[in-house]
Protein backbone atom coordinates (compact mmCIF):
# COMPACT_ATOMS: atom_id res chain seq x y z
CA UNK A 1 0.00 0.00 0.00
CA UNK A 2 1.04 3.23 -0.77
CA UNK A 3 2.25 5.45 2.32
CA UNK A 4 0.63 9.09 2.22
CA UNK A 5 2.83 12.21 2.07
CA UNK A 6 0.92 15.52 3.56
CA UNK A 7 2.66 18.80 3.09
CA UNK A 8 1.05 21.79 3.66
CA UNK A 9 3.72 24.79 2.61
CA UNK A 10 3.51 28.36 3.79
CA UNK A 11 4.90 29.78 0.55
CA UNK A 12 4.25 29.49 -3.54
CA UNK A 13 7.16 28.84 -3.85
CA UNK A 14 7.35 25.59 -2.03
CA UNK A 15 3.75 24.25 -3.21
CA UNK A 16 5.35 25.13 -6.74
CA UNK A 17 8.59 22.82 -6.19
CA UNK A 18 6.75 20.02 -4.91
CA UNK A 19 4.32 19.92 -7.76
CA UNK A 20 7.19 19.74 -9.76
CA UNK A 21 8.53 17.13 -8.19
CA UNK A 22 5.58 14.87 -8.82
CA UNK A 23 1.90 15.14 -8.86
CA UNK A 24 -0.34 15.67 -5.58
CA UNK A 25 -3.67 15.95 -4.62
CA UNK A 26 -4.34 19.75 -3.97
CA UNK A 27 -6.28 20.48 -1.42
CA UNK A 28 -7.71 24.17 -0.72
CA UNK A 29 -11.24 23.81 0.92
CA UNK A 30 -11.31 19.97 0.67
CA UNK A 31 -15.20 20.12 0.11
CA UNK A 32 -15.05 17.62 -2.63
CA UNK A 33 -12.18 15.33 -1.91
CA UNK A 34 -12.94 14.27 1.78
CA UNK A 35 -16.99 13.25 0.32
CA UNK A 36 -15.61 11.57 -2.16
CA UNK A 37 -13.14 8.97 -0.05
CA UNK A 38 -15.67 8.28 2.70
CA UNK A 39 -14.83 4.80 3.74
CA UNK A 40 -11.77 4.63 1.18
CA UNK A 41 -8.28 5.32 2.91
CA UNK A 42 -6.61 8.32 2.72
CA UNK A 43 -3.25 6.97 0.66
CA UNK A 44 -3.24 10.16 -1.43
CA UNK A 45 -0.10 12.61 -1.73
CA UNK A 46 -1.66 15.50 -0.44
CA UNK A 47 -0.52 19.50 -1.16
CA UNK A 48 -2.43 21.24 1.39
CA UNK A 49 -1.89 25.06 0.32
CA UNK A 50 -4.41 26.15 2.99
CA UNK A 51 -1.22 28.56 4.36
CA UNK A 52 -0.27 30.42 1.88
CA UNK A 53 -1.16 33.84 2.97
CA UNK A 54 -0.70 35.21 -0.54
CA UNK A 55 -3.84 33.93 -1.86
CA UNK A 56 -6.42 34.88 0.41
CA UNK A 57 -7.45 38.39 -0.67
CA UNK A 58 -9.70 39.68 -3.74
CA UNK A 59 -7.36 42.55 -5.27
CA UNK A 60 -8.46 44.80 -8.18
CA UNK A 61 -5.13 45.16 -10.48
CA UNK A 62 -3.96 46.35 -13.77
CA UNK A 63 -7.99 46.61 -15.11
CA UNK A 64 -8.71 42.84 -13.43
CA UNK A 65 -10.45 41.48 -10.30
CA UNK A 66 -8.04 39.01 -9.25
CA UNK A 67 -9.65 36.45 -7.00
CA UNK A 68 -6.90 34.07 -5.49
CA UNK A 69 -7.07 30.36 -5.19
CA UNK A 70 -8.23 30.16 -0.98
CA UNK A 71 -10.82 32.88 -1.67
CA UNK A 72 -14.35 31.25 -0.56
CA UNK A 73 -17.70 31.64 -1.44
CA UNK A 74 -18.43 33.14 1.53
CA UNK A 75 -15.52 35.41 0.78
CA UNK A 76 -17.34 36.66 -2.09
CA UNK A 77 -20.75 37.09 -0.52
CA UNK A 78 -19.17 39.40 2.33
CA UNK A 79 -16.88 41.30 -0.13
CA UNK A 80 -18.63 44.93 -0.37
CA UNK A 81 -16.20 45.95 -3.26
CA UNK A 82 -17.10 44.48 -5.73
CA UNK A 83 -18.94 45.62 -8.52
CA UNK A 84 -22.58 45.15 -10.08
CA UNK A 85 -21.47 42.63 -12.84
CA UNK A 86 -20.15 40.27 -9.93
CA UNK A 87 -24.00 40.41 -8.49
CA UNK A 88 -24.74 36.88 -10.17
CA UNK A 89 -21.29 35.05 -8.40
CA UNK A 90 -22.45 36.07 -5.14
CA UNK A 91 -26.45 34.58 -5.85
CA UNK A 92 -24.12 31.68 -7.04
CA UNK A 93 -22.33 31.59 -4.00
CA UNK A 94 -25.62 31.76 -1.98
CA UNK A 95 -26.26 28.38 -3.96
CA UNK A 96 -23.41 26.49 -3.21
CA UNK A 97 -24.56 24.10 -0.29
CA UNK A 98 -24.91 25.10 3.14
CA UNK A 99 -23.15 27.80 5.51
CA UNK A 100 -20.15 25.52 6.26
CA UNK A 101 -19.80 24.51 2.52
CA UNK A 102 -19.10 28.19 1.45
CA UNK A 103 -17.15 29.20 4.53
CA UNK A 104 -14.82 26.28 3.59
CA UNK A 105 -15.60 26.01 -0.51
CA UNK A 106 -13.23 28.00 -2.84
CA UNK A 107 -14.11 29.98 -6.05
CA UNK A 108 -10.99 28.12 -7.86
CA UNK A 109 -11.85 24.79 -6.32
CA UNK A 110 -15.01 24.86 -8.03
CA UNK A 111 -13.77 25.15 -11.13
CA UNK A 112 -11.05 22.56 -10.89
CA UNK A 113 -13.15 20.14 -9.84
CA UNK A 114 -14.90 20.95 -13.30
CA UNK A 115 -18.16 18.95 -12.22
CA UNK A 116 -21.11 19.86 -14.68
CA UNK A 117 -22.90 21.13 -12.15
CA UNK A 118 -20.27 23.39 -10.69
CA UNK A 119 -22.76 26.40 -9.99
CA UNK A 120 -19.43 28.56 -10.26
CA UNK A 121 -18.53 27.44 -13.92
CA UNK A 122 -21.78 29.48 -15.74
CA UNK A 123 -21.18 32.77 -14.37
CA UNK A 124 -16.88 32.78 -14.48
CA UNK A 125 -17.70 31.79 -18.18
CA UNK A 126 -20.15 34.45 -18.58
CA UNK A 127 -17.41 36.86 -16.90
CA UNK A 128 -15.14 35.91 -19.94
CA UNK A 129 -13.29 35.00 -16.85
CA UNK A 130 -9.36 33.81 -17.41
CA UNK A 131 -7.49 31.41 -14.78
CA UNK A 132 -3.89 31.77 -13.62
CA UNK A 133 -1.84 28.43 -13.55
CA UNK A 134 1.81 28.72 -11.77
CA UNK A 135 4.62 25.68 -12.16
CA UNK A 136 8.43 25.86 -11.52
CA UNK A 137 8.38 26.40 -15.28
CA UNK A 138 6.36 29.51 -15.15
CA UNK A 139 2.98 30.97 -15.45
CA UNK A 140 0.38 30.82 -18.10
CA UNK A 141 -3.10 32.29 -18.12
CA UNK A 142 -5.92 30.75 -20.37
CA UNK A 143 -10.02 31.43 -20.50
CA UNK A 144 -12.31 29.33 -18.34
CA UNK A 145 -13.70 28.28 -21.37
CA UNK A 146 -10.87 26.31 -22.59
CA UNK A 147 -9.60 24.80 -19.01
CA UNK A 148 -12.51 22.98 -18.54
CA UNK A 149 -12.46 20.55 -21.15
CA UNK A 150 -15.20 17.95 -20.02
CA UNK A 151 -16.43 16.04 -17.23
CA UNK A 152 -14.18 15.94 -13.93
CA UNK A 153 -11.35 17.00 -16.74
CA UNK A 154 -9.60 20.17 -17.03
CA UNK A 155 -6.52 21.60 -19.06
CA UNK A 156 -3.92 22.15 -15.63
CA UNK A 157 -0.91 20.21 -15.88
CA UNK A 158 -0.21 17.75 -13.03
CA UNK A 159 2.78 20.11 -11.78
CA UNK A 160 0.67 23.58 -11.68
CA UNK A 161 -1.47 24.87 -9.22
CA UNK A 162 -4.24 27.53 -9.93
CA UNK A 163 -3.17 30.40 -8.23
CA UNK A 164 -6.44 32.43 -9.23
CA UNK A 165 -9.62 33.18 -11.50
CA UNK A 166 -9.12 36.73 -13.64
CA UNK A 167 -12.06 38.67 -14.20
CA UNK A 168 -11.88 41.72 -16.54
CA UNK A 169 -13.66 45.48 -15.84
CA UNK A 170 -16.46 45.77 -17.99
CA UNK A 171 -15.64 48.84 -20.14
CA UNK A 172 -19.71 49.78 -20.05
CA UNK A 173 -21.77 49.12 -16.94
CA UNK A 174 -22.57 45.54 -16.58
CA UNK A 175 -25.34 43.98 -14.32
CA UNK A 176 -25.48 39.83 -13.94
CA UNK A 177 -27.88 37.26 -12.80
CA UNK A 178 -27.65 33.70 -11.72
CA UNK A 179 -31.12 31.37 -11.67
CA UNK A 180 -30.87 27.89 -10.34
CA UNK A 181 -33.23 25.00 -10.82
CA UNK A 182 -33.36 22.23 -8.13
CA UNK A 183 -35.50 19.37 -6.58
CA UNK A 184 -35.77 22.07 -3.67
CA UNK A 185 -34.30 25.42 -2.78
CA UNK A 186 -30.69 24.81 -1.19
CA UNK A 187 -28.40 22.10 -0.75
CA UNK A 188 -29.41 20.64 -3.93
CA UNK A 189 -27.26 19.59 -7.07
CA UNK A 190 -28.84 21.82 -10.37
CA UNK A 191 -31.05 20.13 -12.53
CA UNK A 192 -30.07 23.18 -14.72
CA UNK A 193 -28.80 26.56 -14.03
CA UNK A 194 -28.20 30.12 -16.23
CA UNK A 195 -26.12 33.20 -15.49
CA UNK A 196 -26.58 36.36 -17.93
CA UNK A 197 -24.03 39.53 -18.20
CA UNK A 198 -25.63 42.46 -20.18
CA UNK A 199 -23.92 45.36 -20.35
CA UNK A 200 -25.16 48.52 -21.16
CA UNK A 201 -23.34 51.64 -23.65
CA UNK A 202 -23.78 55.14 -23.53
CA UNK A 203 -27.54 55.50 -24.67
CA UNK A 204 -28.39 52.61 -22.64
CA UNK A 205 -28.77 50.24 -25.12
CA UNK A 206 -27.02 46.42 -24.90
CA UNK A 207 -23.24 46.45 -25.40
CA UNK A 208 -22.63 43.21 -24.77
CA UNK A 209 -24.45 40.42 -23.63
CA UNK A 210 -22.98 37.14 -22.11
CA UNK A 211 -25.63 34.03 -21.32
CA UNK A 212 -23.84 30.66 -19.74
CA UNK A 213 -25.69 27.53 -19.19
CA UNK A 214 -24.62 24.99 -16.41
CA UNK A 215 -25.99 21.29 -15.65
CA UNK A 216 -26.82 20.48 -19.42
CA UNK A 217 -23.59 19.67 -21.23
CA UNK A 218 -20.27 17.81 -19.88
CA UNK A 219 -18.92 21.39 -19.26
CA UNK A 220 -21.11 24.71 -19.14
CA UNK A 221 -21.84 26.79 -22.17
CA UNK A 222 -22.01 30.00 -23.96
CA UNK A 223 -24.88 30.56 -26.31
CA UNK A 224 -23.40 32.77 -28.67
CA UNK A 225 -26.64 33.04 -31.29
CA UNK A 226 -28.54 34.52 -28.17
CA UNK A 227 -26.01 36.82 -27.04
CA UNK A 228 -25.66 38.06 -30.90
CA UNK A 229 -29.60 38.40 -30.96
CA UNK A 230 -29.11 40.62 -27.92
CA UNK A 231 -26.45 42.98 -28.99
CA UNK A 232 -27.25 46.57 -29.63
CA UNK A 233 -31.20 46.26 -28.32
CA UNK A 234 -32.57 48.67 -25.53
CA UNK A 235 -33.20 47.00 -22.61
CA UNK A 236 -36.60 46.00 -22.20
CA UNK A 237 -38.72 43.11 -20.96
CA UNK A 238 -39.99 41.51 -24.10
CA UNK A 239 -36.28 40.91 -24.90
CA UNK A 240 -37.42 37.64 -23.28
CA UNK A 241 -39.86 36.77 -25.95
CA UNK A 242 -37.26 36.18 -28.63
CA UNK A 243 -35.60 33.26 -26.44
CA UNK A 244 -36.09 30.30 -28.80
CA UNK A 245 -34.93 26.72 -28.37
CA UNK A 246 -32.79 27.10 -31.67
CA UNK A 247 -30.60 29.11 -29.12
CA UNK A 248 -29.50 25.97 -27.31
CA UNK A 249 -28.12 24.24 -29.78
CA UNK A 250 -24.49 24.43 -28.14
CA UNK A 251 -25.77 22.38 -25.15
CA UNK A 252 -26.16 18.30 -24.72
CA UNK A 253 -28.54 18.02 -21.76
CA UNK A 254 -29.38 13.95 -20.79
CA UNK A 255 -31.62 11.97 -18.92
CA UNK A 256 -30.45 11.69 -15.41
CA UNK A 257 -32.20 10.70 -11.79
CA UNK A 258 -32.89 14.52 -11.34
CA UNK A 259 -34.66 14.87 -14.73
CA UNK A 260 -35.11 14.06 -18.39
CA UNK A 261 -33.12 16.14 -20.82
CA UNK A 262 -36.33 17.51 -22.40
CA UNK A 263 -37.25 19.02 -19.59
CA UNK A 264 -33.90 20.57 -18.84
CA UNK A 265 -34.11 22.09 -22.41
CA UNK A 266 -37.75 23.59 -21.25
CA UNK A 267 -36.28 24.56 -17.93
CA UNK A 268 -33.32 26.24 -19.47
CA UNK A 269 -35.36 28.21 -21.81
CA UNK A 270 -37.49 29.30 -18.59
CA UNK A 271 -33.90 30.36 -16.81
CA UNK A 272 -33.29 32.50 -19.56
CA UNK A 273 -36.06 34.69 -19.91
CA UNK A 274 -36.41 35.12 -16.17
CA UNK A 275 -32.76 36.41 -15.91
CA UNK A 276 -33.46 38.97 -19.16
CA UNK A 277 -36.92 40.06 -17.56
CA UNK A 278 -35.22 40.78 -14.28
CA UNK A 279 -32.22 42.31 -16.11
CA UNK A 280 -33.99 44.73 -18.33
CA UNK A 281 -36.66 45.81 -15.61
Amino acid sequence: MMTAHYLRPARLEEALSALGAGPRVILAGGTDYYPSRVGRPLNDHVLDITAISALRTVRHENGYWRIPALVTWSDILANAHLPSMFDALKLAAREIGGAQIQNMGTVCGNICNASPAADGMPVLLALDAEVELASHRGVRRMPVADFVIGNRRTARAPDELMTAVLVRDFADPARSTFLKLGARRYLVISIAMVAVVLSFSSNGHIATAAVAVGACSAAAKRLSGLETALLGEPPRVELADRVSAEHLAPLSPIDDIRGTASYRADAVLTLIRRAIVDLCR
